[in-house]
């Protein structure tokens, strides 16, 4: 199975000492968001779990562990945008982001790691040729340091319209225009760009459109095939696997105003008071009478097959 960790709230940037006691403990318990009464849990084991898959703005306070999380496969998403403290109010700067990017695609490896710059949208401060510009800077220095760039352009999800009300959404000509260029700037640095949900339109300028998480992003950084149970993906439009996330919503301090997962700041000050870093929740805390449900885990290694 692929452990999901990023969906729902950045763990790696605000949670890594909790994150940290789960592997030592070597199991994790998880509310369900939508039913909060479920409690699954999962084994924390490299015989079940084929690869932890992250998403982050902010590596840095992971890094000390990684030596220790080397027992795991993994694969790293970390967010990088041209984005200001305007949008993005607690992301370390860009610069920052990029030398941990680095110092973390060292320790993993290149097939292991992926630069996400994402959600786009365009106003007046962020316009298409700003876009262009900070993204071909961005692929000079990350350049030989991951092959792949994911990119989506900003969905008017409700929490986004309530948190960001002033945004628009990006024209399908802006679509084009960023992502043709991206994709030529792209190719120049050996980074392949892929679109998150957004269907085929970029595909005949060159934008890879079969998805960003996928089966084939994993046998990559595992280095062997994996049989997939069908169904895997929770979206239609999406042929990520996305089942399995450790998170919590309301729960990211980052604070960017495009943000999905949270509801609002005040939700996420009294979820970050209730967390405790020798809680199996990253939440809160079992309850009397709460019954726990036992994830059905296996790995899903073809042992029949690797890349090398």
């Amino acid at each position: 199975m692929i452990l999901n960790t990023g969906m729902r709230t950045d763990i790696p940037a605000f949670y890594s000492e909790w994150f940290m006691n789960r592997i030592r403990a070597g199991y994790v318990l998880v509310r369900n968001p939508y039913r909060q009464d479920w409690i699954t849990r999962y084994e924390l084991d490299p015989d079940v779990v084929d690869c932890i898959s992250f998403c982050t703005k902010n590596p840095a306070p992971m890094l000390k562990h990684l030596d220790e999380l080397s027992r795991f496969n993994q694969y790293w998403f970390v967010t990088i945008t041209s984005y200001g403290n305007d949008i993005e109010p607690n992301v370390p700067p860009k610069e920052k982001v990029m030398q941990d990017f680095i110092t973390l695609s060292k320790a993993v490896g290149v097939n292991c790691i992926g630069w996400r710059y994402d959600p786009i949208f365009v106003d007046s401060t962020y316009t298409v040729e700003r876009h262009i510009s900070d993204f071909e800077e961005m692929c000079r220095t990350l350049s030989g340091y991951t092959t792949v760039c994911v990119i989506s352009f900003i969905d008017m999800y409700e929490k986004v319209l309530r948190n960001f009300p002033q945004v628009r959404t990006v024209t399908p000509q802006e679509r084009i225009a960023i992502g043709k260029a991206f994709a030529d700037i792209g190719k120049r640095y050996g980074i392949t760009i892929k679109v998150c949900a957004e269907g085929n339109d970029l595909e005949p300028y060159g934008v890879d459109c079969n998805g960003c998480m996928t089966k084939e992003t994993f046998e990559a950084a595992i280095g062997c095939s994996l049989n997939v149970p069908k169904k895997r993906s929770l979206r239609s439009e999406c042929s990520c696997i996305l089942g399995t996330d450790i998170g919590a919503y309301d729960t990211c301090a980052h604070l960017c105003r495009y943000c999905y997962a949270n509801s609002n700041r005040n939700n996420v000050r009294r979820n970050m008071s209730l967390h405790d870093p020798a809680s199996p929740f990253l939440v809160g805390t079992l309850h009397d009478g709460e019954v726990i449900h036992q994830a059905e885990q296996v790995s899903w290694i073809d042992n029949q097959l690797t890349f090398f």
